[in-house]
């Protein structure tokens, strides 16, 4: 389904943690990452750090709800989408909305990260 998006939480060199929401079968462009962010380069954070930093598990991290907030964006093509579908918090649990409400929600930027 290609309106499924996921959540991953990157690291910079400037910008310490931020989190990008990409298409379930994309893989986020780390360069179009940094850039959106405002680093020069960027890297997944390691699993072992996702649940003390956002609170969720790999698989099932949501970009509402982390235990802080971090500058947060979104792969422009969620316009497409009538509604998307990311994760709720939980493997195997997905919550379905629009991407504006998701983006003001969050709130996300929305960038060209694929």
């Amino acid at each position: 389904m290609d309106a499924v998006f996921k959540t991953i939480v990157l690291e910079g060199d400037k910008v310490k943690h931020f989190v990008c929401v990409v298409p379930g079968a994309c893989e986020v462009d780390l360069k179009k990452a940094a850039r959106a962010s405002g680093n020069k380069s960027c890297k997944p954070i390691p699993q072992k750090e996702l649940l003390p930093l956002t609170g969720y598990i790999r698989g099932g991290c949501c970009p509402i709800g982390m235990k802080r907030p971090f500058p947060s964006y979104i792969d422009e093509t969620c316009l497409l989408h009538e509604k998307i579908y990311v994760s709720a918090g939980q493997r195997g649990m997905q919550l379905r909305l629009t991407p504006q409400d998701l983006i003001n929600y969050v709130p996300l930027e929305i960038s060209d990260l694929i």
